[in-house]
């Protein structure tokens, strides 16, 4: 059991106050923190705390100790942490994406290898070979894009913004309001040349600024392709949107992303945890490379409302379950006092993140403090460890395999 040191990664959209406060660092941060990494990606791994205060890289702390992984998940994850575990805090929206599954990223690694792109370089879609199921689970209310849309009701959308130029893609959707059509006008819109674009996504906001401004049905979806429409102009990811399911998460409810899931989180913050990845395919939303064949080869147009998952209880814990067997999330809220001691389940390696409090985490003899925004590793022979104290207000959030 050992403290963790870990990455702040800065990207553009990112907010100048959550990090910065789950850290206990000067508010507002100099530059937007997007995510912490919690882990040992190749890209930016976490590091260990000894306890003589020198630090050594998870990634090669796991590959120099086989004990810290145990025999069973050495084999099984090919001697690597299959998770990482991050904290997502987003005041302006992430790109429109979607991350490949296993076999697509395995095939797509080894495609652009044999090219020789570099695999830092900007235009790179496969930074390693592995998929990306990923869950998020809100920490604050927290707004997403997520998944196709009944086409049913994305067609009453698009007749509810009243835009004429609009009606032949509406058309077009309703002779085959099913995933053909979905992918259809999809296609459509996202290989729309610019010069179309700048005429449609235009048209497109002056109907959501007249839908955003009633108490309708739609006005929620209508002002989120107006925020869309005013941070990137004629940009087809705008269009994209709509087709898309609007999601509000509260403090503790969660969405798993399976592999051709297309969306995009738009703000607020959140505990995400997927397999040890960081491949992705954009579709717009972004200054970033776009490949909108390669995304179009992953995406799953399967529509209906993603499911919400609000965990369910297991010895004292919130479980969060997936169909992805490289990770599992499980949360736990302090009572107004702790009575007793709450046990950390074993299995293999785990990260233990406070998002919230303070409490004591004992493993045998040793006993470490766990403050708001401070982290643990616990590797594969670290069993028995419980909470033993925790203040009012402590939340944990434990990251293990699924195994």
């Amino acid at each position: 059991m050992e403290l963790l040191e870990n990455p702040v990664r800065p990207y553009a959209w990112g907010s100048r106050t959550v990090i910065a406060e789950l850290l206990g660092q000067p508010v507002p941060s100099p530059h937007p923190q997007a995510e912490m990494w919690l882990g040992a990606h190749p890209g930016d791994p976490s590091r260990l705390v000894r306890e003589d205060g020198s630090r050594t890289s998870l990634l090669e702390a796991l590959s120099g100790d086989p004990a810290l992984l145990g025999e069973e998940r050495r084999t099984r994850w090919s001697g690597t942490l299959p998770f990482l575990l991050k904290v997502l805090a987003a005041d302006e929206p992430l790109s429109l994406q979607a991350h490949p599954s296993l076999e697509q990223a395995q095939a797509g690694f080894a495609r652009e290898n044999a090219t020789g792109i570099p695999v830092d370089a900007s235009d790179r879609n496969y930074r390693d070979a592995n998929h990306k199921p990923e869950l998020i689970c809100a920490l604050t209310e927290f707004h997403a894009l997520v998944g196709f849309r009944d086409p049913v009701e994305t067609i009453a959308l698009l007749r509810a913004l009243d835009v004429p130029e609009l009606a032949p893609y509406v058309e077009l959707l309703a002779a085959q309001p099913g995933p053909d059509g979905l992918r259809a006008l999809f296609t459509t819109w996202i290989t729309l040349p610019q010069s179309l674009l700048d005429g449609l996504v235009p048209a497109v906001q002056r109907g959501a600024i007249s839908l955003a401004g009633t108490d309708g049905e739609w006005a929620r979806e209508a002002r989120t392709a107006l925020e869309l429409s005013e941070r990137y102009p004629g940009d087809a990811g705008v269009l994209a949107a709509l087709l898309l399911n609007r999601v509000v998460l509260a403090p503790g409810e969660a969405l798993y992303l399976s592999a051709g899931n297309l969306h995009a989180y738009l703000a607020g913050a959140g505990v995400e945890l997927m397999a040890n990845s960081d491949n992705v395919l954009r579709g717009g939303l972004t200054p970033k490379h776009v490949d909108v064949p390669e995304l179009l080869r992953v995406l799953d147009f399967t529509a209906g409302p993603p499911p919400v998952h609000a965990g369910r209880p297991e010895g004292g814990w919130l479980r969060y379950d997936t169909p992805a067997s490289e990770f599992l999330l499980r949360s736990w809220s302090a009572p107004d006092g702790l009575t007793g001691r709450l046990p950390v389940p074993d299995g293999g390696p785990r990260i233990l993140l406070s998002t919230g409090g303070k409490s004591c985490v004992r493993a045998g003899e040793r006993v470490l403090e766990l403050p708001k925004g401070a982290s643990l590793f616990l590797g594969a022979t670290d069993t028995g460890v419980e909470v033993e104290s925790a203040a009012p207000g402590t939340t944990l959030h434990l990251a293990s395999d699924g195994l």
